[in-house]
């Protein structure tokens, strides 16, 4: 609402009869972040901008693997990652500054910041090593088991009996959706199976990685003490992509890339680490439940939109796939909350959204 003195013309000296009498007619001013429902791990209020913004770095994040695959054809696999990991830190330090390091715990900076670096090196690299671009949406697929194992990871954790049973059922269907995907245009298992010996570092790097993010979100948030750590990782990984780099002996593209692959680096940049922004500010003020289940729609999304950037015309079988990969996963996310109701009658949000913040954390992101 606007200032009521904003509403009382001012004629070079305070009229306070016409102040009060707008003061009286003016409605109270209520407290919302009093009223208002709150973030159940930060105490923050939510907020449907909060949302909003955290659903963007789904969108953002959907870009990624095609806009990497731009980046990896213009300026190389290794060289390509670490311009965009370096333009996105820079990004990342200028929108979310950290905390001190000496406000970190322990525990969390160094395992949770190899986690980090491992995966998001692994992932980047896998897209840029595929053989041709259709393998490149391809292994971006095999990155989104990550939602899957983290379930595995928790039921195997909680101690509950027969929970890891109930995880299965989800669990057999995304990998289902994974070998569908990237068995081609055929259902042929060994047509799959010929797909992923025929050029294999890309498809182990991205198991590697979801894998990796599956217990990096497991264990992380009961370590990190409430400090996020991804600026000073992200710009770690900058420095660990250049390693790669000059370790590899690529060099530098004999030809310089075209305006088309600076706009591609910038945009991938943007879409990893913009995504990283748009999420922390959502985790914070917006609701957690609601970014946790709309971050399963990321596989679809991320899909649609390479497909799109990389002109690839995939076949029905690979959408059945992916579809299968978000059923696999919503499906667990369903029996972990029957699970959590049925230890805790009339559990509250809490509990919800402290699984959604290691699920989704930082999420997948991609």
């Amino acid at each position: 609402m606007p200032d009521i003195e904003c509403q009382v013309p001012y004629n070079g000296r305070r009229s306070f009869p016409r102040f009060q009498q707008a003061l009286r007619r003016a409605p109270a001013r209520t407290n919302h972040t009093t009223d208002a429902a709150r973030n159940p791990l930060l105490g923050h209020a939510i907020s449907h901008g909060g949302t909003v913004i955290g659903l963007f770095a789904i969108v953002l994040w959907g870009f990624m693997a095609g806009l990497m695959r731009l980046a990896a054809d213009a300026f190389g696999a290794t060289l390509g990652a670490a311009l965009v990991y370096t333009v996105g830190g820079i990004m990342l330090l200028l929108t979310r500054r950290p905390k001190p390091l000496s406000q970190a715990p322990r525990r969390y900076l160094l395992p949770g910041g190899i986690m980090f670096i491992t995966y998001e090196t692994s992932i980047s690299l896998s897209i840029g090593l595929a053989s041709t671009a259709a393998q490149s949406v391809e292994v971006s697929l095999v990155n989104y088991l990550w939602p899957t194992l983290l379930v595995l990871f928790t039921a195997a954790l909680s101690g509950r009996k027969g929970a890891v049973w109930q995880a299965l059922p989800g669990a057999i269907i995304a990998t289902v959706g994974v070998a569908m995907a990237v068995g081609g245009d055929s259902l042929d298992v060994q047509s799959a199976l010929r797909n992923i010996a025929s050029n294999p570092l890309p498809f182990i790097l991205a198991f590697a990685g979801a894998l990796i993010w599956a217990v990096y979100a497991a264990i992380t948030p009961s370590m990190s003490g409430g400090y996020d750590g991804t600026t000073v990782f992200f710009c770690c990984v900058a420095v660990t992509q250049w390693i790669i780099h000059f370790m590899s002996g690529d060099g530098i593209p004999l030809q310089a890339p075209g305006i088309g692959g600076y706009l591609a680096l910038i945009a991938c940049a943007v879409s990893i680490a913009g995504g990283y922004a748009c999420w922390g500010y959502g985790m914070l003020h917006g609701n957690m439940e609601t970014l946790a289940i709309g971050s399963y729609a990321t596989p679809v999304f991320s899909t649609a939109s390479s497909t799109l950037l990389l002109g690839v015309a995939l076949g029905l079988p690979f959408w059945i796939g992916v579809v299968l990969v978000v059923t696999g996963s919503l499906l667990n996310v369903w029996f972990s909350r029957r699970a959590r109701t049925e230890r805790v009658p009339g559990a509250t949000n809490a509990a919800d959204a402290t699984d959604s913040a290691g699920a989704a954390s930082t999420a997948d992101r991609q």
